[in-house]
This record gives C-alpha cells, structure tokens and sequence, in this order.
C-alpha cells in the first residue's frame, strides 16, 4: 500500500473548494478541467489530499453510499502550528471541539466542513 485518499461524496463542489481552501489547501485537478459543472475534485495541502464527488455523479452505482450529508467517521489531521492555524480559521468555520491537551499528548480541536464532515485537527506539542 502507498497511500489513502478519502473521496467524500458532497452536494456542491464548488461550495467545499471553497471551504477547504479557507483551511489553506489548493485546488489540483477537476473534472471536468474547464471547471463547470464539477463532478469531481481534489485539493492537498501538504502531504493531506481529500477527493470530493458529487452524489449525482454516482447515478446508480454503488447503491450502499448513503446520499446523506456528513457521516460517522472523523478525519484525523496531523499539523505544524496548530495554534496559528486555529487562530487563522476558528471564526471562519463551525468549531466542534476547541483547543485541547489530550490524555495523550496532542493538542487538537475539531470542526464541521460545509456538508457536515467532521477533521480533527492535532499537533504533538
């Protein structure tokens, strides 16, 4: 195996790149390439990617993928500077979670996307 890459089925792609960029990632492919309408994107900051795909793209195929927004699962993100990075965006998104030490060391605090995913973001400071 050499890498995991979630591909998270939205409603708007258009509305998430923007959301994520707020976290400061980038926009590195789509499909289509002309960029409308969107059925497909990837962004990455740094070593991190998410896949987004909209729920119409997926027609009939693959009835088991829940048309719902946000799921049960968590994205669990590992940064530099996290204080910085919360400073930057807590009042620009849905904070969860604030600042706090775990039991296990990191420093983490959790938020909402726009179609209601939740990342966690964590620095072992």
């Amino acid at each position: 195996m050499e890498s995991l890459s979630p591909n998270i089925f939205v409603k708007d792609i258009n509305e998430t790149i923007a959301f994520y960029k707020q976290l400061g990632f980038q926009l590195v492919m789509s499909v289509p390439e002309d960029g409308s309408p969107l059925v497909w994107a990837m962004v990455m900051n740094g070593n991190v990617n998410f896949m987004f795909q909209t729920f119409a793209s997926l027609g009939g195929d693959l009835p088991g993928i829940s048309r719902k927004d946000g799921g049960s699962l968590l994205f669990y993100i590992k940064l530099k500077n996290i204080l910085s990075f919360f400073d930057e965006i807590k009042d620009k998104v849905t904070v969860v979670k604030g600042l706090e030490k775990t039991f296990y060391g990191a420093t983490e605090f959790s938020i909402l996307d726009n179609n209601n995913y939740l990342l966690t973001f964590a620095e072992d400071i």
